[in-house]
């Protein structure tokens, strides 16, 4: 059962019927927010692999724990910079700020990771639990990251097929 906001707007998807319109294709392509995005994926990716290293490095050997605990803030600060700079990307290309139709899921599960990683960071702030433990809450900040990371990949691909299929059936107009 979809539920109602304030303005009326569903909070729970339809069934898709395509990533984009058209005319939110070309204001994805307008945006100077898909160049942002496009940039700190890979670079957030790139930080959670040398943190994650560093995670299994310390959990593994009992040391390197202030590198391990630097990379995970590092990581967790390029998360909110791709998760704040995602939501001026999502305003601009579907007119919402988080939870559009065609990302829905998505921003669901990136509250998760994003939960995750601050639950980490007010541990570490206010000194609870183990040093250990607090490795071990950044590893399944980590895993749930991995989930979202996919689901991004899924619907990129998703994306690039969709705008394939479109040129194709442009082309097949044409000729």
């Amino acid at each position: 059962m979809q539920q109602s906001g304030r303005s009326g707007t569903k909070l729970s998807p339809p069934a898709a019927v395509g990533l984009y319109t058209p005319e939110q294709r070309l204001r994805r392509d307008a945006t100077r927010w898909t160049l942002v995005q496009g940039l700190l994926a890979p670079l957030q990716f790139l930080v959670f692999l040398v943190s994650t290293v560093l995670v299994l490095r310390y959990l593994a050997t009992g040391h390197g724990a202030t590198a391990a605990t630097v990379s995970i803030v590092f990581k967790t600060l390029t998360l909110y910079t791709i998760m704040i700079t995602g939501s001026f990307w999502e305003k601009a290309v579907f007119d919402r700020w988080l939870f559009a139709d065609a990302f829905f899921w998505e921003d669901v599960v990136s509250f998760l990771v994003l939960g995750l990683h601050t639950a980490y960071l007010a541990m570490l702030a206010f000194g609870l639990g183990s040093e250990r433990g607090r490795m071990l809450l950044a590893l399944a900040a980590y895993a749930t990251y991995v989930v979202n990371a996919t689901q991004f990949l899924l619907k990129l691909r998703a994306a690039r097929l969709q705008s394939n299929g479109h040129a194709a059936r442009l082309q097949a107009v044409t000729v």
